[in-house]
């Protein structure tokens, strides 16, 4: 008696075609990388929470896509119809359930003037770099359907914070000219 050999890869297995992998997209919108500690530990955390969960959503046959994204203009901030730095996203939806800033001395120091930028609230603490457990629970939600936090907010405006930013960072420049 002959038996089938199942394989534990993508190849064809067992006459059954491979499945497509499901995608999941994580943007990362920040202002700065190399400055700012408050991007720089966002960017440190997600790297993190993608490491941990990244082998377990392969298993259940999901891609993870992340894009970085400096946004160092006003247009670039109205494309990606960005609200705050740091910002994360998993399949377009901000892992943040509330919007809350405060003073960020680190992108005031590069445009010259007073800005805030994101607070992460996870738990009811406040953080400056969202923890690990945020980013991954905000994967793992959206991989399994507890989708929350989603509103319609009406068309996109750039928010008066980063128009500051964007016009004191442009008048830095031209004063270091």
């Amino acid at each position: 008696m002959r038996m089938n050999k199942c394989c534990t890869s993508s190849e064809h297995c067992c006459g059954q075609q491979p499945q497509p992998k499901k995608r999941i997209h994580i943007d990362f919108l920040y202002l700065d990388t190399t400055v700012c500690g408050r991007c720089q530990d966002t960017e440190k955390a997600l790297d993190e929470a993608v490491s941990s969960v990244a082998v377990i959503l392969g298993a259940a046959g999901y891609e993870v896509r992340v894009n970085k994204v400096n946004i160092a203009t006003r247009e670039l901030a109205v494309q990606y119809q960005f609200i705050s730095s740091p910002t994360i996203r998993v399949n377009k939806r901000d892992i943040a359930l509330e919007l809350r800033e405060s003073l960020c001395e680190d992108c005031g120091t590069l445009c010259g003037d007073n800005v805030d930028c994101r607070v992460w609230v996870y738990n009811g603490v406040e953080y400056s770099a969202p923890p690990k457990e945020l980013i991954v629970d905000a994967i793992l939600r959206e991989v399994y359907g507890t989708k929350q936090g989603e509103s319609e907010s009406g068309p996109y405006r750039l928010p008066e914070n980063l128009e500051s930013y964007f016009s004191a960072k442009a008048r830095k420049a031209k004063a270091e000219l």
